[in-house]
């Protein structure tokens, strides 16, 4: 009778442990939203804009190439300084070009190296994941081998993403076919050619970031309250840690994609993770019921699934001129 009884009260009590546990991990997410909005902005009073778009996923980030249009790598890379990461953002500064060991190995290293601020607890571990083969990949080696990397079967990815706005738009949209890849240690005469395609990207994104960008608090017409900056991202739990999922089959610190970037309103409706459904361009969490962002101004705030899509429109657009009852989301 007394077993009996001890397995009733553990029976009532596990549900309120575990929602115990949730309810911490979810603040804890909250906890890294709020940081990445503090680096950004850190970011945004240093060099005058938030962290560059980059270039796509063919590139990853190189601390010789700029904090502007020029940086090939995307958001979170242009971050690291600003997270107190500053050594990882250097490993390849001032290094020899693309094709020598000491480049591609400080390359490898760094697009293999996790940050607890990028994971949320509730879906994964801060750690490298599997990077899928070129035979797996259909041939596409930047998913194992981005550019002047060495070959990497393990790579570090994200729980958060970029704003991108309610368009969705791609490097190739500006339509540069430079954009999809080239060389590393680029001639100025395709650098004039990137610099155009970025700035064709810049004028149909909606968002805070795309290939190419840079935008300040100056481009947010609609106020910094009322506009996405990063939120969760959807994955396919079923892909967690195996590369599959569309929208998570790169590393963290690449150019603008789905991997870091995700788009908003009635064309992209957010979702809880749910297995063998892949909604690589939409925000999403484990949590139930809701996801966790950081607007503009810097604060987080918890966003149902159930939001109305015109007000998640609304959020993800920077300049269509609304004003927003916060009451609504």
């Amino acid at each position: 009778v007394v077993i009996a009884i001890i397995g009733i009260l553990i029976a009532l009590l596990l549900p309120a442990v575990q929602s115990a546990r949730e309810a911490a991990r979810r603040m804890q997410c909250s906890n890294h939203l709020k940081q990445l909005g503090l680096a950004a902005h850190n970011h945004h009073a240093a060099m005058g804009h938030f962290p560059a778009g980059g270039w796509g996923f063919f590139w990853i980030g190189d601390p010789d190439k700029g904090t502007d249009w020029r940086q090939p790598g995307g958001p979170f890379f242009n971050m690291l300084p600003y997270l107190e990461q500053e050594v990882l953002y250097q490993l390849q500064a001032g290094r020899t070009a693309s094709t020598t060991p000491t480049k591609t190995a400080a390359a490898s290293q760094m697009i293999a190296t996790p940050l607890s601020v990028m994971n949320c607890p509730s879906r994964r571990r801060a750690q490298a994941y599997y990077a899928l083969t070129s035979a797996e990949s259909g041939g596409w080696t930047h998913f194992r081998e981005p550019y002047y990397a060495d070959s990497t079967p393990a790579i570090a990815r994200a729980d958060y993403a970029g704003n991108a706005g309610t368009v969705w738009t791609c490097p190739g949209s500006g339509g540069s076919t430079f954009a999809w890849g080239g060389p590393y240690d680029y001639p100025s005469g395709v650098s004039s050619a990137a610099e155009a395609n970025w700035a064709k990207i810049r004028a149909m994104a909606t968002g805070i970031f795309c290939a190419g960008s840079m935008t300040s608090i100056a481009h947010i017409r609609d106020g910094t309250s009322n506009t996405y900056l990063f939120g969760e991202k959807y994955i396919n739990p079923n892909h967690y840690t195996t590369g599959w999922d569309g929208g998570d089959n790169e590393g963290m610190y690449m150019g603008g994609n789905q991997d870091v970037e995700r788009w908003a309103g009635p064309s992209y409706p957010p979702r809880q993770d749910q297995r063998g459904y892949g909604g690589g361009n939409v925000y999403g969490s484990a949590h139930a019921g809701v996801f966790n962002v950081v607007l503009c101004d810097g604060s987080v705030r918890t966003i149902s699934y159930s939001i109305d899509l015109d007000v998640h429109y609304r959020l993800g657009n920077r300049k269509d001129g609304e004003v927003i009852d916060d009451s609504r989301f």
